[in-house]
């Protein structure tokens, strides 16, 4: 196994993208801009803006955070309309560069239509093999693009139906919010894959991936977009559609453990409280005797406290994250690399000393950040340390908006359970298993045969099929494999 030697690297899996729109309001570049700080968690390598004045479109795109990027009045200024949509994003597909930056803007025979997409597509190459013969050329390396060149040609004339003729040919998971003369459309996958809620503020509409961006602006909560839904949203109000072949929900069960904000709700579920059940279920399941429950901040801290509530076992921050270090601190020595994991987390040693702990993350990926928590955690003192996982073990790469790493990356796809708690120095190790998952989500038990969620990064159970990862072409498998390689 090779491992990363990036010190900022806290070996999570990383978030895919986030998406808003809003129509209806003057100051809408504005309030996207708010809302893509709400989302920032979901992608923090680049950012974009496209607006609607009622005659022209404007846009922004930057590499970088939000707040890097939307805090001019004059950028801010420039992009005018009462309608736009927004995108962060982290790359599942293609290199970080500005043009794959989102929104994807094209002017069509019917006019401009822009494309905000969360998500991944499984047949990509091989439709953008297709679409290359066939004249088209790409200026991205983004598989959002695909859909661009399936709308120039399809055979409809109205811009929703070149829309849904262009996404009956694209198979994996995708959540989009588009922007079109007067209009914003949302969309999501037949599966539901991904999240989007519709909210409103006073006459506007607004799309999101979540429901902590509505709260930014102000906005209420008005419901889920369906699985398999498209909604327009213009001057008649809000349009329902369900043009694809109905397919059973598989919503990514991993939104609950780590990828949603903790104030989001996501399906009808609080994040937060889906994350403490989690944390409950672990303690009935694995319980031992200890004397602190400390979180692995800040992803484990729900799921900790659900922990100690069962376990009735102290809970306390026994590790502080640094939250102001980032990506461009400095150029590492081999030195500070090796310290590593101490430039985002500190033992709290007055409070670990001597104690025996019960250490509890969201997931371990490669097992390079756990194997430095359980070092330092011994370092300052502790009696005795023990890991508690809420995610069953990650075994499986994803391929539906996740950047994974390749299945030969990750210590669970390698390691028995035994094997990877040796390998992190823990005492002991312990995952909560997919049926108490299952049980947190409110649920019974997982149906093996048709499970409720997309747990694939578990169970390798993909519900969606792989096209390019099956194809002949190696280039079509490289296009899937190729996650995290930008």
């Amino acid at each position: 196994m090779t491992f990363s030697t990036d010190p900022f690297d806290d070996d999570k899996l990383k978030e895919e993208c986030g998406v808003f729109g809003i129509i209806g309001k003057d100051s809408a570049a504005a309030m996207t801009a708010l809302g893509l700080h709400a989302l920032q968690h979901r992608g923090q390598e680049a950012a974009g803006i496209v607006c609607h004045d009622g005659e022209d479109f404007n846009a922004h795109h930057a590499l970088g955070h939000v707040g890097e990027n939307f805090n001019s009045d004059s950028i801010v200024a420039k992009l005018v309309g009462n309608s736009a949509i927004g995108h962060t994003r982290y790359a599942t597909t293609g290199e970080t560069a500005l043009r794959n930056v989102q929104p994807l803007f094209a002017d069509f025979d019917f006019g401009g239509f822009a494309i905000a997409h969360n998500g991944n597509l499984t047949n990509a190459h091989t439709l953008r093999r297709q679409l290359v013969k066939r004249g088209c050329l790409f200026r991205s390396t983004t598989d959002t693009e695909v859909i661009i060149h399936l709308m120039a040609i399809a055979r409809a004339e109205r811009p929703v139906d070149r829309l849904i003729e262009a996404l009956k040919q694209v198979e994996g998971a995708y959540s989009l919010v588009c922007l079109g003369k007067n209009m914003i459309i949302g969309v999501r996958d037949p599966n539901g894959v991904r999240p989007l809620v519709l909210g409103k503020i006073d006459n506007a509409y607004v799309l999101a991936s979540e429901t902590c961006a509505l709260d930014i602006i102000g906005a209420d909560f008005v419901r889920d977009i369906e699985p398999g839904e498209l909604v327009v949203v213009d001057q008649n109000g809000v349009q329902s559609f369900h043009p694809f072949a109905h397919r059973p929900s598989k919503f990514c069960i991993f939104e609950y453990i780590y990828f949603a904000r903790p104030d989001s709700s996501v399906e009808g579920r609080s994040v937060y409280e889906m994350r403490k059940n989690i944390g409950a279920e672990l303690a009935r399941e694995s319980h031992i005797d200890a004397d602190i429950v400390v979180p692995v901040p800040d992803s484990g801290v729900p799921s900790a406290i659900g922990y100690a509530e069962v376990s009735k076992i102290p809970f306390d921050l026994g590790i502080i994250r640094n939250h102001y270090v980032g990506r461009t601190f400095i150029q590492p020595t081999d030195r500070i690399r090796h310290l590593g994991v101490k430039l985002k987390h500190n033992a709290n040693r007055r409070f670990i000393e001597g104690k025996r702990v019960v250490l509890v993350d969201d997931s371990i990926v490669r097992g390079t950040t756990s194997t430095k928590i359980v070092e330092m955690v011994r370092s300052a003192g502790a009696r005795e340390v023990h890991m508690r996982i809420s995610s069953p073990p990650t075994a499986h790469s994803c391929f539906y908006g996740i950047d994974t790493p390749e299945e030969d990356k990750l210590l669970a796809h390698n390691y028995t359970v035994e094997q990877m708690c040796r390998f992190i120095g823990a005492d002991s190790l312990a995952f909560v298993s997919i049926d108490g998952l299952y049980r947190a989500m409110g649920e019974t038990k997982r149906n093996a045969g048709d499970p409720q969620f997309c747990d694939a990064c578990f169970s390798g159970d993909y519900a969606i099929s792989l096209t390019d990862m099956n194809s002949t072409d190696p280039q079509g498998k490289l296009s899937l494999l190729a996650q995290g390689n930008r």
